[in-house]
């Protein structure tokens, strides 16, 4: 496909990061006055989040072209430290990859930010002084049936000595946020993990690793295993293409345990938005799916959501398929088929070699292509919809319970509900135990509930303005779906701490009024676009994915409960409840807008109120 002759929004941002990172380093040096500071910022920022994924009004991927990637999620709207030229390799970088830290970098490497050594930091981390990312982009025992307590005090957790035992803590349903710099300690002391929780020593002693995602920091992953892990061999599956692909190489020869695998993007504008980890032990394999871009931004101060598995044992007996009731192996197997990469062999055999029984949720995916026949059931929001009426709630229980989604990006829905967003993918996630496949039509839908940042979510938070870089809703996209506005609500999440953590999570859920039960939740990539979800085409005869996403769906019976499970935001809840409470990201019941409300737009200037740093939003004209 020829690139285009005009320059976009999003290749603008790129062009303007140059300034962006010496201007926003003299502010530091020389404060300058903050409407100059801001109008720097904005630039950085602006970004499109794509017309139409129907349409084509996406980047053109060529070999002279780097622009932003994800047609119209999130990802491609990263703040503008994540998504800018490559920075140039720092000299003290050696052959075997190791790179001196440095100390004037806000974020020192860590993800774990119980630590106090990055006290003397916090002025930094507040204004996001990172150097951009030059990239685009513990053993725990499953338990599925009788429910296992999660009675721990929060002074008990705040003294736990591994992040395996803060693992443990959260079982069953083993679903994290990540940790947030400035929070209450309380609020990252039980259910919230850092990247370095995740690949500590104390979760297993790692083999090999292997990393599916959007945008990688080479330098600062590599910085979050244990020393002893930093030269095991080390795999990253990305989309990028053209000079992406030749500058994420050329990083890669600064580590040579590090070996790359590109993921065939067969249908334009289409991306790898997958999140997903696999972890090889010497004990066993683990499987961590979560909603987190590899840079040191992701894991700073934003709202992000984690799955960690159990560790899977090797197989005893080849004869053995070591399969779960939810079908998590031959479903994770059919997903790395699609990648139809050699580089991914090695690991669909330590897959296919591990004892997989305990994994209690289903995998929801979606790759790539022009899904026919039954084909079309496996992917996307029709997979969903299978699992949902061999499995879902029973109609009568769930007549009156909302549907709610919650994401950080919208694609181009069409110009009403009936569209799309009603039509086709409501339908899909209302569907009840025992409707068909070809059910739906004319059927009523639940109250749909979709929970978006506001402009004022994004000037509050932890961020200021800055945060709204990965909230990429274009007032160019939103003009054209007035109609959407409605179903929206604020972005609130008092009971765990975040309500001024900005939300790059992306979770979907149906829940009883009073907000106390769930009949089923889900974790994924996948935010509210045609790109991810998929569209149906040629009267429903085939569904049409552009991207990779990947996700998981919890299901009260695979954890104990006969039609649905207890949810709660507040902590306190969580941990001292006799059942096993389902730990949701943000409060219920939502928090509707009401006038004077509106999304956030990454395009429209905010001056009438400052942000949390005092500045105001202006993005050029």
């Amino acid at each position: 496909m020829a690139a285009r002759t005009s320059i976009s929004d999003e290749q603008l941002a790129r062009n303007l990061q140059t300034q962006f990172d010496k201007e926003y380093a003299e502010h530091h040096e020389t404060k300058k006055k903050d409407m100059a500071m801001a109008r720097a910022i904005a630039k950085a920022h602006t970004m499109s989040d794509s017309d139409d994924s129907d349409t084509g009004n996406f980047r053109a991927r060529t070999g002279s072209e780097d622009l932003f990637a994800d047609s119209d999620d999130g990802d491609k709207n990263k703040t503008p430290h994540n998504r800018v030229e490559k920075r140039s390799k720092s000299k003290s970088s050696n052959s075997k990859g190791k790179k001196a830290v440095d100390e004037t970098d806000p974020y020192n490497t860590d993800t774990d930010v119980e630590d106090d050594s990055h006290e003397d930091t916090k002025a930094k981390l507040s204004c996001n002084s990172k150097k951009p990312s030059s990239k685009r982009k513990g053993d725990v025992a499953a338990d599925c049936s009788p429910i296992k307590k999660m009675k721990v005090q929060s002074s008990k957790s705040s003294q736990l000595r591994s992040p395996a035992d803060f693992v443990e803590t959260f079982q069953p349903f083993s679903f994290f946020l990540t940790k947030v710099k400035d929070i209450k300690t309380q609020y990252n002391s039980i259910g919230a993990l850092s990247l370095k929780d995740i690949l500590s020593e104390s979760m297993g002693k790692l083999k090999a690793s292997c990393h599916f995602n959007f945008m990688f920091d080479m330098d600062w992953l590599v910085k979050q295993y244990p020393d002893s892990a930093r030269q095991l061999p080390m795999l990253l599956v990305h989309g990028d293409q053209g000079r992406a692909e030749l500058n994420m190489k050329a990083d890669a020869q600064n580590f040579p345990h590090i070996s790359l695998c590109r993921a065939p993007l067969d249908i334009p504008y289409g991306t790898h938005h997958t999140k997903m980890m696999f972890l090889l032990y010497t004990t066993g394999l683990r499987i961590v799916i979560h909603t987190a871009n590899l840079i040191p931004n992701d894991w700073h101060q934003k709202t992000q959501g984690i799955w960690v598995s159990p560790i899977f044992p090797p197989l005893t007996n080849s004869s053995e398929k070591g399969e779960s009731p939810t079908g998590f192996k031959t479903d994770l197997l059919q997903y790395l088929a699609a990648y139809r990469a050699a580089k991914l062999a090695p690991w669909e055999r330590h897959i296919q070699a591990h004892n997989m029984t305990a994994a209690n949720v289903h995998i929801i995916g979606s790759v790539p292509g022009r899904h026919t026949l039954s084909n079309k059931h496996s992917w996307g929001h029709l997979k969903l919809k299978k699992i949902l009426s061999e499995r879902g709630p029973e109609p009568t229980l769930v007549k009156n319970w909302p549907l709610v989604g919650q994401f950080s990006s919208i694609g181009s829905l069409g110009p009403d509900k009936d569209a799309w967003l009603t039509s086709e993918w409501a339908r899909s996630l209302s569907s009840c135990k025992g409707s068909s496949m070809m059910q739906g039509i004319g059927a009523s839908l639940p109250k749909l509930d979709l929970i978006f940042p506001s402009k004022d979510n994004i000037r509050l938070s932890l961020e200021g303005y800055n945060g709204g870089g990965c909230v990429p809703y274009s007032i160019k996209t939103a003009s054209k779906q007035p109609w959407l506005t409605p179903f929206f609500s604020q972005w609130k999440s008092e009971g765990r701490g975040r309500s001024k953590a900005v939300p790059h999570i992306k979770t979907y859920t149906r829940h009883s009024p009073d907000g106390t039960q769930a009949a089923w939740f889900i974790v994924t990539s996948a935010n509210l676009s045609k790109a991810a979800w998929g569209a149906l085409e040629k009267k429903g005869s085939q569904l049409m994915i552009r991207s990779y996403e990947l996700g998981v769906l919890v299901l009260p019976q695979s954890f104990g409960y006969k039609t649905s499970f207890p949810v709660s935001s507040r902590v306190e809840d969580i941990v001292e409840a006799e059942k096993a409470t389902f730990p949701l990201p943000y409060d219920l019941p939502t928090t509707t807008y009401i006038r004077g409300d509106r999304p956030w737009f990454i395009d429209v200037p905010c001056v009438d109120l400052p942000d949390t740093f005092g500045l105001n939003w202006c993005p050029p004209l």
